[in-house]
């Protein structure tokens, strides 16, 4: 690892320790492009009552908005922590290039932050899951769908 890795590591991790001191989470992250930190993020769980406001999830809204777009292909990520669930999903869904972290989720789970029922439960069916999923109304969401499908000035993501 570079010297610069290095170092936007070392930020995370000062970020997840900020973060602690001003009610959030242990978990800071980056958004970096070129070499260049476009965003920060540091988790914000219990500060605004919002279970989605993990470090890496807030440094890519930043980064977004900052950029003006929700593509963020050319991008890194550097994480205090190896990214749960969802956060990966939406390192995914952002296209980030790459993910450099500093703890392994192995390391989060004695701190407390198991995400290994989420893991267990996407490999369930959906009847079996402990958070009943219920299906209806498919037709009438299909439509919609098809909609999004004829739509000839989408931008599709």
């Amino acid at each position: 690892m570079s010297n610069q890795s290095s170092e936007l590591l070392n930020q995370a991790i000062n970020l997840a320790s900020e973060s602690i001191d001003s009610g959030g989470g242990p978990f800071g992250a980056l958004v970096v492009r070129n070499g260049k930190v476009i965003a920060t993020g540091s988790n914000m769980v219990t500060s605004s009552n919002d279970p989605t406001a993990h470090a890496e999830v807030m440094a890519i809204r930043k980064a977004s908005a900052i950029l003006g777009t929700f593509d963020l292909s050319g991008c890194e990520i550097y994480s205090s922590c190896e990214p749960c669930p969802m956060c990966l999903g939406a390192i995914y869904w952002a296209h980030i290039d790459k993910v450099f972290y500093a703890a392994s989720k192995d390391d989060a789970r004695e701190a407390g932050f198991d995400d290994r029922f989420i893991y267990d439960e996407l490999e369930l069916e959906l009847a079996d899951r402990k958070v009943p999923f219920v299906q209806n109304k498919q037709e009438s969401a299909i439509k919609v769908f098809e909609k999004w499908k004829n739509k000839t000035d989408k931008t599709s993501y």
